[in-house]
């Protein structure tokens, strides 16, 4: 079974820039679709960015184009979110998993934005 860990996540200003990492205890190299999701407090948890066929493929909410970019590492052992110019309405925390989930949810990494 694999084990999500995510990490990265911190206290940011308005405009600041983090990245997120997901590290699966198994590989997760055979895994063709990895995502990132959110939840923010008193909200459902949402689609953030997944990536298909290996990589090859990416898509994003409509929220956070163009400011975030989801990637894997060469080894395919560590999924990343590269955020830019974060607004204070991304806070949440932030969980990776498949698309659609198919692994027990890890912990997650919290993501606040605010000045």
């Amino acid at each position: 079974q694999v084990q999500l860990v995510e990490s990265g996540g911190g206290l940011v200003q308005p405009g600041g820039s983090l990245r997120l990492s997901c590290a699966a205890s198994g590989s997760i190299a055979s895994i063709n679709n990895m995502a990132w999701y959110r939840q923010a407090p008193g909200k459902q948890r949402e689609l953030v960015a997944d990536m298909r066929s290996g990589g090859d493929t990416t898509t994003y909410a409509d929220s956070v184009k163009g400011r975030f970019t989801i990637s894997r590492d060469h080894a395919k052992t560590t999924v990343y979110l590269e955020m830019k110019s974060l607004k204070p309405e991304d806070t949440a925390v932030y969980s990776c998993n498949t698309r659609p989930p198919l692994y027990k949810w890890g912990r997650g990494t919290q993501v606040t934005v605010s000045s």
